[in-house]
């Protein structure tokens, strides 16, 4: 199926046209027909000589609805523009080509209506001119007369030429179909139309309603009045939403692949057209089906970053247009380059900000995205409408290589000043180095390491790191001199103390191999366990803890974890009546 919105001033025949060639009513309101004006969204559909189907989204002329004519172009990849012989080009065909030009429609066609009336030469020959300096280009131009069907065949060709030429769908992509009309149906509950431009739907997808991120499930599909089970892209597509209450849900609303989009009320756009310093503080965005209040704060000469009344689910590359709804004037188009941009709070930002800008295109640029966001979830790239085609660094973290080699090198600089800062302490807490790089995730710190750099218990050591200050070496050295001819009489603790050996210089001592902990305010030189099994290999095996005592020397305050130790060490065996034997004695 191919989907084409018609353009053009009020009273054109636009709806006639469309009538004519389908044999279909696209004005659905009595109101309507009765005024012979169209006022809200028609759509109709007809096969064309190839085979092919093309179905039109009928826009009302008139400038008091230009907001309605925009939510049936939004979406649609092609345009009929209609301009009648008998009054040429008129204030709304210029504002309508304008929209087609602000959202970068680039396939279209010329029906000069009314063919019968006058000479469609001259409307022609101006609406061509027009047209041309557009996004839309060198248009092809048909007469036709829906009255007395003169060219009408003519038409349906141009038609066919027309479709041949539409790009190929992303079929593969994620659904965002923009909401254009939402009512009920007796029995069925809630639909919603759109145009489906990419992507697939199926009965039973769960999807996300775009206003409030709730998850709807499609009931099911209808396309051209006919049900189906899926329906691909392009195409006008009828969604009946299981349990979604119609007040929920209205025009200018999305349904979405679930995880695919993000939505966002602030965005750095390109603008078209205006200069962004000449434009009003406040303006309407229409992108898709949706039209939102913007407040414009100028960057550059063309770059712009809008406020928006609402969250919507945009990414980067969307095209959308400005528009001044009180001066009935269309003020550019704009083309979507961050969706996600940095806060402007210094002085100098806007300015910086403004020159970053200027280098982008609106098109997802992997490496340039990391190179400004440095580190990024996969994620939030993918919700912005980038490809995360890159091997992540820690779960799903992808970093910028240039500001990743970066991070590990002030890594390793900061476990060095840390443990200059804290000698006594066992190494640096992950969370600590977190907050020093200013990273965003635990995780992150434990892929930077490398050796020497290492990490146990939740602190980063380097190794070989360790050396003790000169006061608890010092005070090391003191108890190896006191206690080097009686290595198995532990130190009380006020003694430790007042050779100056604290709980914490105390820790630091142990982790440098310089004392050895067995217990709680039991510490020995770090021989001690060797020296220990040499002396109970003395003994008669096995032997009780009696004997290892007074073997040894010592108190059963050193004795029991002592040989505790041993036999975690397998140097000695506890046989079940608490004796114990040596299993192996030192070479």
């Amino acid at each position: 199926m191919f989907v084409v919105a018609t353009a053009g001033h009020v009273d054109h025949g636009k709806s006639t046209l469309v009538r004519a060639l389908t044999g279909m009513e696209p004005d659905r309101w009595a109101e309507e027909r009765r005024r012979g004006m169209t006022i809200d969204l028609g759509f109709a559909w007809t096969t064309l000589p190839s085979g092919g189907t093309i179905a039109f989204v009928d826009v009302p002329g008139h400038e008091r609805f230009v907001p309605n004519m925009l939510a049936g172009v939004g979406p649609v990849p092609a345009a009929l523009i209609v301009v009648a012989a008998d009054e040429g080009w008129m204030p709304q065909s210029a504002e309508h080509l304008a929209a087609l030009d602000a959202l970068g429609v680039s396939y279209g066609l010329l029906a000069v209506t009314r063919a019968d009336l006058a000479d469609p030469g001259p409307a022609a020959a101006r609406a061509r001119t027009e047209i041309a300096a557009t996004s839309l280009g060198a248009v092809e131009a048909v007469p036709v007369s829906a009255v007395t069907g003169v060219g009408l065949p003519e038409l349906r060709a141009a038609l066919d030429r027309l479709t041949a030429r539409l790009p190929d769908p992303a079929r593969d992509a994620p659904v965002r179909l923009w909401v254009d009309r939402a009512f009920t149906v007796r029995g069925s509950g809630t639909v919603v139309t759109g145009t489906l431009g990419g992507g697939r739907l199926r009965v039973g997808d769960e999807l996300e309603l775009a206003a409030t991120g709730e998850a709807v499930r499609v009931r099911g599909l209808h396309s051209l009045g006919v049900a189906h089970t899926d329906v691909e892209a392009v195409a006008r597509v009828a969604v009946n939403l299981r349990g979604l209450p119609r007040d929920r849900v209205g025009r200018g609303d999305a349904l979405l692949t679930p995880g695919r989009f993000g939505r966002t009320d602030l965005l750095d756009v390109r603008l078209s057209g205006d200069p962004a310093a000449d434009l009003p503080a406040t303006l309407t965005l229409h992108v898709g089906a949706a039209a939102v209040p913007a407040r414009v704060r100028p960057l550059g000469p063309d770059t712009a970053r809008l406020r928006l009344a609402r969250p919507m689910p945009l990414l980067i590359g969307d095209r959308a247009l400005l528009r001044d709804p009180g001066r009935h004037h269309v003020a550019g188009g704009v083309t979507v380059l961050d969706v996600d941009p940095p806060p402007l709070r210094r002085r100098g930002a806007a300015a910086a900000r403004a020159a970053v800008l200027a280098g982008l295109d609106g098109r997802p640029d992997l490496p340039g995205e990391l190179r400004r966001r440095r580190l990024v979830r996969a994620g939030d790239l993918i919700r912005m409408g980038v490809a995360p085609a890159a091997t992540p660094v820690a779960g799903q973290w992808l970093a910028d290589p240039e500001h990743w080699r970066d991070l590990g090198r002030r890594l390793t600089e900061e476990v060095t000043r840390y443990a200059a800062e804290h000698p006594l302490a066992a190494g640096v807490p992950v969370d600590v180095l977190r907050h020093r790089l200013d990273l965003p995730d635990r995780a992150l710190v434990t892929a930077l390491l490398r050796p020497p750099l290492r990490l146990r218990d939740g602190l980063v050591t380097a190794a070989g790191q360790g050396t003790l200050p000169d006061p608890v070496a010092r005070a090391v050295d003191r108890v190896r001199a006191e206690y080097g001819d009686r290595p198995f009489q532990a130190p009380e603790a006020h003694h430790l103390a007042d050779l100056g050996l604290g709980p914490r210089e105390i820790g630091a001592a142990v982790r440098a191999g310089a004392l050895l902990k067995l217990a709680e305010n039991v510490v020995l030189l770090p021989g001690a366990p060797d020296d220990a099994v040499r002396v109970l290999a003395g003994l008669p095996q096995p032997f009780t803890l009696s004997a290892a005592r007074q073997a040894l020397g010592t108190t059963r305050r050193v004795a029991v974890p002592l040989l505790e130790l041993l036999d975690r060490r397998g140097a000695t065996r506890r046989l079940p009546d608490d004796a114990r034997e040596v299993v192996h004695p030192p070479g």
